[in-house]
């Protein structure tokens, strides 16, 4: 009987080819919306590390009241102090910092890698096997700094070196200094930071790690919290600078949690959102085939008087729309396709150190997800005409000439159907202009500089061979060369632009003449700029005066923001005073001076790490100063700054002949790589409450087409008795106007149920105005109009004497 039911069921689908048309296309991008943002959330959240117990693996991450996030990089010693200390660890390990490394390989054009320095035991304690050569032992690392070692990604053997086995021996040159292939990584295996492929390890014996650890079995996160905690109080002094610092464990057996914490909200958003197109276009189908069922009561009549059962009737029905659903998952897999590819630009438009490269691979979860998602929306669509088959009284049908089941129940069914897809699609345009304000209001704050006509170029001098003490002079001439060129008003360097984290590089400071509690400690970001980074970027000068090129060489001066003179110097001025950095035994990298500043400048607050983060205490240094010359220049231009990217490229080969410029972008785009999350929740927003809106008019559309065709007769007797054309349109556009305005109520109300939602997913999110709903509700109106309009036409235009005569 199921393949009798399935033929018939395709015989009736290819003689109805717009209808099959339309119905597939309608829930393969319902379908195919769900799979490809399950697909990314799975992938993200959920797929587990292809490790050895990847349930036991834990994060080690601080907080501290001195910080604005938590942090996951920890300092050499606290590493060493806790792996040997712990008893509830089998063992602790870390990676250091994913570098975008230049490599050179004799015999290969130079290029670009994500290294990753890590210690000997990494693979060791994650419980990978390599797929050729072996792991770092304890003799591959010095007492002190980096090994000359090397494991490769399985994906780089295999793009590189095409698997061949002479790659064991050969030599990796990373800033000159060659590094020894000995192994290979799982083919699996890519790093535990989700989202990003590193591609080369080398070992590490003094860099910052991200700890990761390995519970013993039995022991739960809980317990090891609980003796970390005891532990972090016991540290030596000299490791634990702040001890308000806490420690807190969290599961990694997904991976590492900053992405995770970035995007699992906003997925989770975006999940009900799709969740709620699927329902719409099930709705849209269900409406769709149960007016095509009322039209088929004669077809029915007939099969029950040649002997068919209730039961079979519902099966062939139930049939069709699995069959529509099915072959709906299959464009739908094509178009999740497409979209994911979307999805995964989007997020890797972030920023260079948080950016993301998700690699959504199908296997047999994200299979089922879509199996799955094909037989619910098959039956839940097909329920409603299966119904209708059910319930049909042959008898009465053949009397009837097809109209016996058109009572007034299934009339405000199919009516209920219609308001309830307005309802949902009132739900998603108003989601859509909420999301896009916020997104518009994103790019609108006040971020303490202006973005705009600000060109960003990367140089990378270790590659070309330069030192930071050889670089003065290059740096000067280019900065000079830089301003020279046409629609340039201003140039400087720094280490770190606003929004690229550059509160992560931070120190606690001792202002001399004030005595801090332990309590009262804040640790304050370190920026090295050089002259003219302020008006560069148009941060005000509030007080005081800029770095110049002068102070090379005499007592060493600095620049505070507000928030530092806050902090240190409330309530009088802090031009003149001084501040002494703390070496902190703690952090790696540049490590202050026991030598103190004198503040000579105060500048404004600007936005550091994320848009929405309170000012953070920043100490300025003059990078030509220091000796600390950084690699990013910024120029402040009066035309397009991509205009002038060209030359400066140029430029850069003129004066600094080997160092290559590894990137060039605008302040504009920095902006906008820190809104990624809010981007793609407005982005699909957009898409999908559009896409909602069309479904609606199909609907809406369908139901009044069907009406018209059935009260063909109904209408003739109107017009024979003296209604006019216009009469019957405003008859056809009233009912639809009923249907809309009803679903508008509906929709009022889930509006007002989803705030608190939303706003627990998107922070800031806005929602006391009322203007997006009147931008979705008239939306909702206006493509309800134009849906209406055939129909009411050609109400309007049917004879009177060819209605009667067929009736």
């Amino acid at each position: 009987m199921l393949w009798t039911n399935i033929r018939y069921a395709l015989r009736l689908l290819r003689r109805n080819p717009g209808f099959t048309a339309a119905a597939v296309m309608s829930l393969a991008l319902g379908i195919g919306a769900n799979t490809a943002i399950y697909s990314l959330f799975y992938t993200i959240m959920v797929r587990a590390l292809p490790v050895a117990h990847p349930e036991q693996l834990v994060e080690l991450v601080r907080n501290s009241p001195s910080e604005l996030h938590w942090a996951g990089y920890w300092g050499w010693g606290k590493y060493e102090y806790l792996r040997d200390h712990n008893h509830v660890f089998s063992g602790i390990t870390g990676m250091g910092f994913d570098n975008l490394a230049q490599v050179r390989i004799p015999g290969f054009d130079p290029e670009t890698l994500i290294l990753e320095t890590v210690p000997e035991n990494y693979f060791r304690v994650l419980g990978l096997k390599p797929a050729i050569g072996r792991f770092f032992r304890p003799e591959d690392v010095p007492a002190s700094g980096d090994g000359d070692a090397a494991v490769v990604s399985w994906s780089y053997w295999y793009r590189r070196f095409q698997r061949d086995p002479a790659i064991l021996g050969k030599r990796i040159f990373y800033n000159d200094a060659p590094k020894i292939v000995i192994g290979v990584a799982p083919r699996n295996y890519v790093g535990p930071r989700v989202g990003s492929r590193t591609d080369l390890w080398t070992p590490t014996g003094g860099n910052d790690l991200t700890m990761l650890a390995r519970l013993k079995p039995g022991v739960t996160i809980q317990q090891a919290q609980a003796e970390i905690a005891v532990l972090y109080r016991r540290m030596p002094s000299a490791l634990r600078v702040n001890p308000q610092t806490t420690m807190e464990l969290l599961p990694a057996g997904a991976g590492l949690v900053r992405v995770r914490d970035q995007y699992g909200k906003p997925l989770m958003l975006l999940l009900a959102v799709v969740g709620l197109l699927l329902l719409l276009a099930c709705i849209n189908m269900a409406s769709m085939l149960l007016a095509r069922s009322a039209g088929r009561q004669q077809e029915m009549a007939v099969r029950v008087g040649l002997g068919a059962s209730r039961g079979r009737l519902v099966s062939q029905m139930l049939t069709e729309s699995v069959l529509l659903s099915g072959a709906a998952a299959l464009v739908g897999v094509l178009f999740a396709y497409l979209a994911t590819g979307v999805l995964v630009r989007i997020m890797a438009s972030g920023r260079a150190f948080e950016r993301i490269e998700v690699e959504v691979q199908p296997d047999l979860h994200l299979l089922l997800f879509t199996a799955g998602i094909a037989l619910l929306t098959g039956l839940l669509f097909g329920l409603a005409p299966a119904w209708y088959a059910f319930r049909f009284v042959p008898a009465s049908a053949l009397r009837h000439s097809g109209r016996g089941g058109d009572t007034w129940l299934w009339r405000l069914f199919g009516r209920s159907l219609v308001a309830a897809q307005v309802a949902l699609s009132v739900l998603l345009v108003t989601a859509a202009a909420v999301f896009l304000s916020h997104l518009s209001s994103l790019r609108n704050f006040d971020l303490g500089f202006h973005s705009d006509h600000v060109l960003l170029v990367t140089v990378d001098p270790a590659q070309g061979g330069y030192r930071s003490e050889q670089l003065a002079a290059p740096y000067r001439e280019l900065l000079s060369r830089m301003e020279a060129i046409p629609g340039v008003r201003s140039a400087s360097v720094t280490g770190c632009a606003p929004l690229q984290g550059c509160g992560f590089g931070s120190r606690y400071m001792n202002a001399v003449g004030r005595v801090e509690t332990p309590e009262e400690r804040r640790r304050t970001s370190v920026t090295f700029v050089a002259p003219r980074y302020f008006e560069t970027l148009g941060i005000p000068l509030l007080a005081g005066r800029d770095f110049t090129f002068a102070d090379a060489g005499r007592s060493r001066v600095a620049i505070a923001n507000q928030a530092m003179a806050r902090h240190y110097f409330p309530g009088v001025s802090l031009i003149g005073k001084r501040v002494a950095i703390d070496r902190d035994p703690g952090t790696g990298g540049w490590f202050g001076s026991d030598q103190p500043y004198e503040i000579v400048g105060l500048v404004g607050d600007v936005k550091a790490i994320e848009l929405r983060d309170p000012p953070f205490p920043t100490l300025y240094l003059n990078m030509f100063q220091e000796n600390q010359l950084a690699d990013q220049f910024e120029l402040r231009t009066a035309v397009d700054p991509g205009s002038v990217a060209g030359t400066v490229r140029q430029i850069v080969r003129d004066v600094l002949k080997t160092v290559p410029v590894t990137r060039v972008t605008t302040l504009a785009d920095q902006v906008d790589s820190n809104i990624v999350p809010e981007r793609l929740i407005a982005t699909l927003s957009e898409f999908f409450g559009g896409l909602a809106a069309v479904l609606a008019g199909i609907g809406l559309y369908g139901l009044l087409a069907y009406t018209v065709a059935r009260r063909t007769a109904e209408i003739g007797i109107r017009m024979a008795l003296g209604a006019t054309a216009r009469d019957v349109s405003r008859l056809v556009l009233g009912d639809a106007l009923k249907m809309v305005f009803a679903g508008l109520l509906v929709g009022a109300l889930m509006v007002l149920w989803s705030r608190p939602l939303a706003a627990s997913l998107v922070q800031d999110l806005k929602l006391e105005s009322a203007v997006p709903f009147a931008l979705g509700g008239g939306a909702i109106v206006a493509v309800a109009l134009l849906a209406s309009y055939v129909p009411s036409r050609r109400a309007a235009r049917v004879d009177p004497t060819v209605a009667l005569r067929h009736e």
